[in-house]
Formats: structure tokens, C-alpha cells, sequence
């Protein structure tokens, strides 16, 4: 190394710097040459790889965070809110009620046709797809953000999650939950789940909601009914359902027309429909005017009435009918019913002349009809419509029910063997003081009520006092039979225990100060159509909710009252008809029997009366629009007054001959009372009743029945009757009685041992006059027995002079 010193080399010390050389600018030793310019704002490829990678952990944690976060809530308000359906016997419509017109139905009673319409309409695919399209989401998603337009999911299984678990709102935040909601609900419920929910719950317009609904709305039939072409048009509707109404748009028709095709096209290219079917189809227009589901006109007053029913009887809880879901199919007939309306509207409704008489705008009228075998009611009249009228005239208790009430009189009069108050039996026979006024005798207090008009009639038989209604006979019979006895055994023929002022009444009672119920009314009276067998009324067939059946109570009969009181009371009812108060009624063309009755002060008319096969009571009655109180009825129509035997009788008459048409007429079979028809001794002895019998109901000498009154066989209408022949003249003998309440076959009774000669009341005997025998079971105590020994035909007064 030299010891000299060294040359200073450029560059160093204070010299400037040189500029660096290209190669230099690539960087240090073996680096990355430096970014210039533009290039510096792009991210290399790690930085867009790491980037990748966090956004991918972020979308995966954010989706499995999301998953979990964001759980299938419970169903909304709306979704699970259902009308009731109430059905006719025959399960035709009577309404819908409940703020939402929906009524749930499981997948099989959805016809075929009809779920694939809806999938060839809305998605082809849902069988084999998953639960969302991704792509259709995030287009939806960035259009409602963006303001484009509000866009629904896609997939059938999104758009059941939003009508069945989502609001309508269209929000990313409500798009993000239908994504989740929608990928666990397909996990947790099969297709078939999720298709079912979803046709149950889409709107089709016509405040339908789900198919069962859409399909009575636009055809007026059950989704189960729906062909292809039909089907095919309600699954149209679910795009557009306002204005794919062809009724309400039919300018839109062209529109719904493509559309339609386009549906069934879709089907027949999955291969649900044969191309040939397809070929043959034309639009099916829906119904212009379809069935309402509103509560106007009877629908309303059925439909509070039914629920009532439901719920007084434990059916189903108020509750559990206020959710809804409920299908109730009535015992109404819809021929009968509005076979009833068309008969008030003709007799009342359509003579009054509101405007010009003030009395008329009081009217207002109820009936019910009931099958006296069952109980059954088939038809009801409740007012001129529900929403102007809301108080149901056929159940309402504040009318007094009039003379329709003396049949239950009577009836107790024979039920309890009752006597005068000089010993004479009530029978159809005995003779009453008729005079308007007369005290009544042997009650604690005075009573005197007056004969309608203020009519003396004297001495007068029971038969005519009814045809005629005499008050005075009647308050009377009251007081002879006891008015405890005629209470119980109006509550045992059907009136309701609590029917005001039935209780403590006094002689008052056999006027019919009780305000029964149409409806009451129309069950006692069936209870005597039936021969005094008492069966409930009902007016529900069959409760169901989705695939369970709510179990009904238990139906049962009894015998109310004797066979033989029920049919006498028959009996004397026939008279009514034919020759009293109640000729009008004969227009129903059949045998029938039946009572008038007048409310006091004319606030109501009754006629309450039946055939074998319908027992049926209409009212009319007076009250304010206003001030809801109680008016008489006088000059209403044009007419002086309202009576029984006016409107109401031929209301009655009109709708009994409408209601049983084509049903052939039936004579009543009547077994009547030993003696029924046997004219009263004289009575020496002062009394309450005359000691003469009728001059205008002359009898033979024997004590026969008069010749208009054949008792032997048929009544004069062909009405056959038995009278009891087990018993004897003098009441020694006893009839047949069965062992229990109805329930053999009357075999076992216990002999009536005559005396010798087989002498009775109504009739000759075999034999020793025997009434044990053979009865057929068809009431408690046997007096239904046929043959020679029990009750048998009794004999016409011309066979007793043969003999």
C-alpha cells in the first residue's frame, strides 16, 4: 500500500451530487422498480388478493352471523287472521265474517290444476330450486334502493315469507330478512309446507285472501272445484290482482288474456297440462256478481245468532271464534229461507207505505221454522237486513206471545188428568162461561180479563173457545190446572226457563204475558208436531277448523209431555185452522194446526203453527226506529189492526206451501185422550163452568163424538186418530205403560183389568179390556199401542150405532 497520499475522487465531500441512472430508479438490489404516475393508484396484486380474501371473511362471517342473528319470527297479524265460513245445509255459502276474507285450506283440497297454474305462473321451478335467487335479490335490492321501482323476491318461498312472516314494506332492511328467513325455512319445511302457506296466503284481489277464498270470490266454488282454466286466471291474478279484474278493468282485458295464456302455455310446457286440453280452453270471465261476503240483508243476523249458539252451547269459545279459521256448516235450507223472506216481503214488507203512515215504518217481523223429528231449524226471518235492522226478531225475548201461549194450557189440562172447579175433566168438550169479564174462580186474588171486542160468548166448549180464543175460558183453565203446572209444562215443551214473566203470572199466564222468543215459540210448537217428544233446537251440522272436527253435543230426545196430551192439543189446533181464527193459514194446501195470538195493546201479532212435517212461528211486531220502544200496531198496512190471523197466518200459509213443495202432504196420526170428544154431564152444582153442554157442538146420547168430528180412524181432513181404549168408563182400568222412558217396545205393561165388558171412555173393548199389550215405544208410557189390546182406532159414532 503506498504511503503517498491519495487523489480525492469526484463525488465526494462537498461536490453536488450526481443525478441517478435508469438502472438505479428499479430500485435496490434486485427490488421492485418503482410506480410512477397513474400506476400509483392501483393497488398490486397483493394488495387487491389481500383485499379479496378480507371481503370473502367478511361476506362468510357476515352471512353466518346473519344467519344466526336473524331468526323465522312469528307469523304476522295479518297472515294468520281468517274470516269464519258459514255454510247452508247443502254447504253452499251464507257468509264470510272477521275484517280479513281468508279461510286456510291444506294442499289436498287445492286441486292439482290449480297449484300448477300458480308455479307456471310464478315459478317453474320451486320444486328443484333453493329457497332464494341471488342474482333477483341483489337486482331487487339495488332497485328499491335506488328508487327504480319496488321489486318483490322472486322465488315463491321469498314471497311466502314475506306475506306469512314480513310487513309489505319494500326495504333493504326487510329484503336482508327475507334472504335469511328464507334460506332456514326451506331447510325446516318441506315444498309442499311452504307451497301450502303460500296459496293461503296471496292476495287475488276482491279482498281475497288465499285460494279457498279467491275461488268463491271469482266462481263461486271451492279451490278443490278449479280447473285448469279457472285456475289458471287466479293465477294470473296474483301479479297484478286489482287490475287483472276483468269485471272491474275490462279494458285490461287484452292485458289478463296474455297473461292467461302465458300461465297455461307454462303448464303445458312442464307437461301439467295435455296440449290438446289446453288447445280447447277459452277465458272463463269470472262471476259478475259473485256471492257477498258481507253481513247485509239475513247473512248478518245468521251469523250473530250462529255464534251465539256456539258459544252458549260450549261449541267453540268466543275466543277462538274471534281468530277465525272456523268452517260452520248450519241446518238452515237455503230454499226454505228464502222462501221465508219472499213470504214476508209479499204478505207485509211490500203492502206498508212508510211514507205515507207512520204506523208502518213500526212494522218489523221474525219467524223460525223447525223439523219437529229433529229440531233442526231450517230457516229463519230476522228483518229487512242486517245493517238497518240490527236487533234479530227471531230471538229476541220483549214481545209478549198472546194467546199462542193457550195451547200449553190445554196441554198441562190433559197432561195432569186436571179438573173444573166443580170436578168435570178438560177435555176438548167441557164447557166454559164464556162472558167477557168473568171473575175467575178459586184464585186468591180477583182477576176478570176481558174477551177480545169485549165478545160475551156464554157457555161455550173448549174446542170453540180456542177456535175463537176466549180469554175468559182460558185465564180459567189457568187457575183449574194450576199455574205452576202450565209454567213447567210450557218449559217442558221448550220454552227457555228464563223467558220474562213466565214466572208468578197467576191466570194471567194462559194469556201469554211471557215474552218468548220466535224461535222458543217454534220449539214448543214442534215438540206437539212431534207427538210431545222434545228435541232441542239446533241450527249447527258440523264445526271444523283445517283437517279437526269440533265434536258437537250430544243429541237427545224425551218425552215432554204424554203423547196423548200433545195430540189432543192437535187436535183441537185443527180447528183453528179450519173453521177460527186462522183460516188464512189454509193456503199452505195441507193439514195443519196452529194457534193466533195478539200482544197487548196490538204491539205484536203471533201465528204459531205446524203440519207433521214443519212447525214454523211468525210475529210482527211494533217498534220505534228511534227510540227502540215498543208501538201498537193499529192501522198499520191500511188495515184497522194487526192480528194473528191476518199477515202473520199468511205469511205462514205462503211460506209452508213454498218450504214443503214437492214433499208429499201428510194427515196428522193423533192419539187422543180417553174421551176427548165426549160431551161434559150436566152439573147441578154451582161452578166456573157451565152444567149444559154446547147447543152448537150437540152430541149422541151415549156420549159420542158429534158426527163432524169423526174420531174413528180419520178426522175430518183425513187426520187419523186413536183414542185409548185400555182404560174403563168409570177409570177403573188402567192403560199399558212401558217400563222405561220410551226406550222397549211397550210390551210389559201392566193390565188394565176392565169391567167385564170392556166399556170405555171413547170406545168398545175386546175381551176383558185389557191395555197391557204391544205398544211401539214411541213415547214413555205406552199409550202409542196398536192392535186389540193398548190404544187401538176408535170407533166413528156411525159404527157405534151399528153395534
Amino acid at each position: 500500500m503506498s504511503d503517498e497520499p491519495q487523489r480525492q475522487q469526484p463525488g465526494q465531500g462537498w461536490a453536488p451530487r450526481r443525478p441517478p441512472t435508469a438502472d438505479a430508479s428499479r430500485g435496490t438490489a434486485g427490488g421492485t422498480p418503482r410506480r410512477t404516475g397513474r400506476r400509483r393508484l392501483l393497488p398490486t396484486w397483493r394488495t387487491a388478493l389481500g383485499g379479496l380474501l378480507i371481503a370473502a371473511l367478511l361476506v362468510v362471517g357476515g352471512f353466518f352471523l346473519g344467519y344466526h342473528l336473524v331468526q323465522i319470527p312469528a307469523a304476522n297479524a295479518l297472515a294468520t287472521q281468517q274470516s269464519n265460513v258459514y255454510l247452508y245445509a247443502d254447504g253452499s255459502v251464507i257468509a264470510r265474517d272477521g275484517e280479513v276474507n281468508r279461510e286456510n285450506v291444506t294442499l289436498d283440497r287445492i286441486s292439482l290444476a290449480a297449484r300448477h297454474a300458480v308455479l307456471a305462473a310464478e315459478d317453474r321451478d320451486f320444486y328443484t330450486e333453493s329457497a332464494i335467487d341471488p342474482q333477483a335479490m341483489l337486482r331487487a335490492a339495488w332497485n328499491t334502493a335506488t328508487g327504480k321501482g319496488k321489486q318483490s323476491g322472486s322465488t315463491i318461498t321469498q314471497q311466502y315469507v314475506k306475506n306469512y312472516y314480513l310487513r309489505q314494506e319494500q326495504t333493504v332492511t326487510r329484503k336482508v330478512k327475507e334472504f335469511f328467513i328464507s334460506i332456514k325455512l326451506d331447510r325446516e319445511q318441506s315444498k309442499d309446507q311452504i307451497l301450502e302457506g303460500y296459496l293461503n296466503t296471496s292476495f287475488f284481489g276482491r279482498g281475497a285472501y288465499g285460494i279457498q277464498a279467491a275461488a268463491h270470490a271469482y266462481y263461486g266454488i271451492d279451490a278443490a272445484e278449479l280447473d285448469a282454466g279457472r285456475a289458471a286466471y287466479l293465477a294470473a291474478l296474483v301479479n297484478a290482482p286489482s287490475k287483472y279484474d276483468v269485471i272491474t278493468h275490462p279494458e285490461n282485458r287484452d292485458a289478463v288474456e296474455r297473461r292467461w295464456n302465458y300461465v297455461l302455455d307454462g303448464m303445458v310446457d312442464e307437461g301439467w297440462l295435455d296440449a290438446g286440453e289446453r288447445a280447447a280452453l277459452t277465458f272463463p270471465t269470472p262471476r259478475r256478481t259473485t256471492l257477498p261476503t258481507g253481513l247485509s240483508g239475513q247473512r248478518g243476523y245468521i251469523v250473530n245468532i250462529v255464534k251465539n249458539h256456539l258459544v252458549q252451547h260450549g261449541i267453540v269459545d268466543e275466543a277462538a271464534l274471534d281468530a277465525g279459521g272456523y268452517r260452520i256448516t248450519t241446518t238452515l235450507h237455503k230454499d226454505k229461507q228464502d222462501a221465508f223472506v219472499d213470504a214476508v216481503n209479499d204478505n207485509l214488507m211490500d203492502r206498508l207505505d212508510r211514507e205515507n203512515r207512520k204506523v208502518d215504518t213500526y212494522v218489523r217481523a221474525g219467524g223460525a221454522s223447525v223439523d219437529p223429528k229433529t229440531g233442526k231449524v231450517v230457516a229463519m226471518y230476522n228483518g229487512i237486513d242486517y245493517v238497518k235492522q240490527y236487533t234479530p226478531n227471531a230471538t229476541r225475548r220483549d214481545f209478549q206471545v198472546g194467546s199462542s201461549f193457550k195451547p200449553f194450557v190445554f196441554t198441562a189440562a190433559v197432561e195432569h188428568d186436571s179438573r173444573t172447579q166443580d170436578g168435570r175433566r178438560i177435555t176438548p168438550n167441557t164447557v166454559y162461561d164464556g162472558t167477557s169479564e168473568r171473575p175467575v174462580q178459586g184464585w186468591g186474588g180477583r182477576y176478570a180479563p176481558e174477551n177480545e171486542d169485549h165478545r160475551d160468548y156464554g157457555d161455550i166448549t173448549v174446542r170453540e173457545a180456542t177456535d175463537k180464543s176466549v180469554n175468559a175460558v182460558y185465564a180459567q183453565m189457568a187457575v183449574d190446572v194450576g199455574p205452576d203446572r202450565v209454567r213447567q209444562t210450557a218449559v217442558d215443551l221448550g220454552l227457555s226457563e228464563d223467558t220474562p214473566s213466565l214466572d208468578d203470572a197467576g191466570p194471567s199466564i194462559a194469556l201469554g204475558v211471557a215474552t218468548a222468543s220466535v224461535l222458543d215459540m217454534a220449539e214448543a210448537y214442534a215438540t206437539l208436531a212431534n207427538h210431545g217428544r222434545h228435541a232441542a233446537y239446533t241450527m249447527i251440522e258440523k264445526v271444523t277448523r283445517g283437517t279437526e272436527t269440533i265434536a258437537l253435543p250430544e243429541r237427545r230426545t224425551r218425552q215432554a209431555v204424554s203423547r196423548q196430551a200433545a195430540d189432543t192439543t192437535t187436535a183441537v189446533l185443527r180447528g183453528v185452522v179450519e173453521n177460527g181464527t186462522a183460516t188464512a193459514a189454509q193456503s199452505a194446501g195441507r193439514p195443519a194446526a196452529g194457534k193466533t195470538g195478539t200482544a197487548e195493546e196490538d204491539t205484536a201479532a203471533w201465528f204459531a203453527g205446524y203440519t207433521p212435517d214443519l212447525a214454523t212461528v211468525v210475529a210482527v211486531m211494533g217498534q220505534d226506529p228511534v227510540t227502540a220502544g215498543h208501538k201498537s200496531l193499529y192501522g198499520a198496512m191500511g188495515l184497522p189492526r194487526i192480528n194473528g190471523g191476518g199477515a202473520p197466518a199468511e205469511i205462514w200459509g205462503q211460506y209452508t206451501r213454498e218450504a214443503l213443495r214437492g214433499q208429499p202432504a201428510r194427515s196428522f196420526d193423533l192419539r187422543l185422550q180417553p174421551g176427548a170428544w165426549q160431551t161434559q154431564p150436566p152439573s147441578d152444582a154451582p161452578s166456573s163452568s157451565s152444567s149444559s153442554s154446547s147447543s152448537d157442538d150437540p152430541g149422541d146420547e151415549d156420549g159420542t163424538a158429534p158426527d163432524d168430528e169423526d174420531t174413528g180412524g180419520r178426522t175430518p181432513d183425513g187426520t187419523g186418530t186413536r183414542t185409548d181404549s185400555g182404560r174403563t168408563g168409570d177409570g177403573d182400568g188402567d192403560e199399558g205403560r212401558t217400563g222405561d222412558d220410551g226406550g222397549t217396545d211397550g210390551t210389559g205393561g201392566t193390565s188394565g183389568e176392565g169391567n167385564g165388558d170392556g166399556t170405555t171412555d171413547d170406545t168398545t173393548g175386546r175381551g176383558n179390556g185389557q191395555g197391557g199389550g204391544r205398544g211401539d215405544g214411541d213415547d214413555a208410557n205406552g199409550d202409542d199401542a196398536r192392535g186389540r189390546n193398548g190404544l187401538t182406532d176408535a170407533l166413528t159414532p156411525h159404527h157405534r150405532r151399528d153395534r
